[in-house]
């Protein structure tokens, strides 16, 4: 079974280009979207959280989470959010949006099983891809963008 999925992405991010590719070969259609260009609201943004604890809703590479700037265990809901407008690095990514609902993330899970996405125990698509100490990616360029 096939569906449309809309996919908020980091552009340039190496493992939502594996999470798109997976998704893609399973045959679903994919609507890409800028996940730091949305114009997100609180209650927006909030709806593809679900269930999940504060501290989930966060990317844990984000550099100020990294640097403990932001410590998403010690927020509420409302700060999160706040701090999550404001700086959309901090949100976990992919979010997705299906028939099936919305979800945070690319972890075997409701979403994923809805999108026949079986992912063996030690695959991680969810984890940043890039090596090193500090992982950076770079936004492509708007004349890359064009090609």
């Amino acid at each position: 079974m096939t569906s449309s999925v809309i996919f908020y992405e980091k552009p340039g991010c190496l493992s939502n280009g594996k999470q798109k590719a997976l998704l893609k070969s399973l045959g679903h259609s994919l609507t890409v979207r800028d996940l730091l260009a949305e114009p997100w609201t609180a209650e927006r943004l909030r709806s593809f959280f679900g269930n999940l604890p504060v501290r989930d809703w966060f990317n844990p590479t984000a550099p100020r989470v990294k640097q403990g700037e932001v410590r998403p265990e010690t927020l509420d809901e409302p700060t999160a959010l706040a701090l999550m407008l404001a700086d959309p690095l901090l949100i976990r990514r992919p979010l997705i949006e299906t028939e099936f609902g919305l979800g945070c993330g690319f972890e075997a899970g409701p979403m994923l099983d809805a999108l026949g996405v079986a992912l063996a125990p030690e695959q991680d698509l969810q984890s940043c891809s890039q090596i090193g100490p500090d992982p950076h990616c770079e936004r492509p360029s708007a004349r890359a963008a064009l090609r």
